[in-house]
């Protein structure tokens, strides 16, 4: 009896055994790759098959993936369509325009954008400052929407196009007409004069009828760019108690009284750093919260590594989790065409997206998506740079190594994806994994030091082993 009980345990840890084995052989992962010094800009390099591995050694390098674990779906990954994006669009020549729209649109030879958003009146990145209104109309009669519909409306609508109209669109201010505000200028800070917050409310209203009467449908918006902010260009600062009344007295009741109250309203809207204070004391009034479906932020405070703040990020998460994390700008700064090719400014991007999007953000939006030879155009001399720059005098694109670094998430990670559990056991490899509505698991592996690291893949006790490049960013995906 006994030595028969020892048979059928044998012969069930022999099948046990060839289940996990034939599992695992049914499974494989095709790797993209970028990495510096090397021709690879999300090159398929490498097909991975598993096998049985079961507990790993402390000295064996993994990345861990377990897909039972689910978190926030994704809504989109993009760029801003600002006016300097649509007019420096409009300078090139027919063909680039339509490179440029694949680039960034198509999902097959492009990186599949599918988020959006654009400024409210001007912002830095507009060649002029301007309203959609008359000097002094409280009432908005004057609304017109005539400067947008010399380029940033046509180029919308070809990005919509190029798209299959599958962008989701917010919307931001970054200041209100010089005359709503206490010190009579767009740009420099100043507040929103009391007497027109209702006026100021109603505009918002106005901007997107107008422009879902253009047939641009209009998904959210933000309640203010950057509102501690006191810039040279247009800036209007709240702190957080006049954002969380404008909002609760004012912007809240004006969007459902029109019909708007499905609009997502995302408050802050600035930088990592104030972003528990602000969003807390919104948060803590119920009438104030009840209109926020989320709330947005940047990346401006600090630059590099851990000192980007993201426990920040992480802490709103905790405490505010029905609420939804965008992160609604960054870019890098100071343009230098000296400095176009560092390699430094893609791996800013997947830093800052690997740890976004582990920390719960549900939509992650570059800033212009396209720039001119002098970081531009800007009509206060704020030249920044973009992941494509266009040369306005020979129509050739250049794509920064930030296009790449975005698109490993972009064209892998679709809407509808939910974010799973992805672990390293090496700090040098940073990782999140997102299982897309397909089935298919996308794993993102960042390795910003300068050491080839080989590695193994490892999901449900089974793992294939590749390397990770140095300076490298890496999709792998499990089919």
């Amino acid at each position: 009896m006994k030595c028969f009980l020892t048979s059928i345990s044998l012969i069930a840890c022999i099948f046990n055994y060839a289940q996990k084995n034939s599992s695992a052989l049914n499974k494989k992962a095709l790797v993209y790759t970028t990495a510096e010094k090397t021709d690879y800009r999300i090159t398929l390099t490498d097909t991975l098959h598993f096998s049985y591995m079961g507990q790993p050694v402390e000295t064996q390098v993994c990345v861990f993936v377990d897909p039972s674990q689910k978190f926030q779906k994704l809504i989109g990954i993009g760029g801003a369509l600002t006016d300097a994006s649509a007019e420096t669009f409009y300078k090139i020549p027919a063909g680039k325009q339509q490179e440029f729209l694949k680039a960034y649109y198509d999902t097959m030879s492009g990186i599949g954008y599918t988020f959006a958003r654009t400024n409210i009146n001007s912002c830095d990145f507009s060649s002029d400052s301007y309203t959609y209104i008359d000097e002094n109309d409280a009432s908005l009669r004057s609304f017109s929407l005539a400067h947008d519909e010399n380029y940033k409306i046509p180029f919308i609508k070809e990005v919509e196009k190029a798209a299959n109209n599958h962008i989701t669109l917010f919307v931001s201010p970054w200041s209100p007409p010089a005359w709503m505000k206490d010190n009579n200028d767009m740009a420099h800070g100043g507040k929103l004069k009391p007497e027109y917050m209702q006026s100021w409310a109603n505009y918002y209203v106005k901007f997107i009828k107008a422009y879902e009467a253009e047939g641009i449908p209009v998904w959210g918006l933000s309640v203010q760019n950057e509102p501690m902010a006191k810039q040279t260009w247009e800036s209007c600062t709240f702190s957080a108690e006049d954002e969380r009344d404008f909002i609760k007295n004012f912007l809240g009741p004006t969007l459902a009284k029109n019909g708007l109250s499905k609009k997502k309203l995302i408050c802050w809207d600035h930088n990592r750093d104030l972003i528990y204070q602000r969003v807390s004391t919104i948060m803590e009034d119920p009438n104030a919260a009840k209109y926020v479906w989320g709330i947005g932020y940047h990346w401006y405070e600090t630059w590099t590594g851990s000192a980007m703040q993201f426990d920040n990020v992480a802490r709103v998460h905790e405490t505010f989790p029905t609420k939804n994390l965008v992160f609604t700008e960054g870019c890098a700064e100071r343009y230098d065409a000296k400095k176009i090719n560092d390699w430094n400014w893609g791996e800013r991007y997947g830093t800052s997206m690997v740890h976004d999007f582990n920390n719960g953000t549900v939509a992650w939006t570059d800033w212009n998506i396209l720039l001119d030879e002098n970081g531009g155009p800007n009509h206060v001399g704020n030249f920044c740079f973009a992941p494509v720059h266009a040369d306005t005098k020979t129509g050739e694109l250049t794509y920064m190594n930030s296009y790449y670094y975005i698109g490993h998430f972009s064209k892998f990670i679709r809407p509808g994806a939910q974010r799973i559990i992805t672990s390293s056991n090496r700090d040098k490899l940073q990782t999140t994994a997102f299982i897309n509505s397909n089935g298919k698991i996308a794993v993102v592996v960042l390795n910003t030091s300068g050491d080839k690291i080989d590695y193994n893949l490892w999901i449900n006790g089974n793992a294939a082993q590749t390397t990770s490049l140095p300076h490298s960013i890496a999709t792998l995906i499990i089919e």
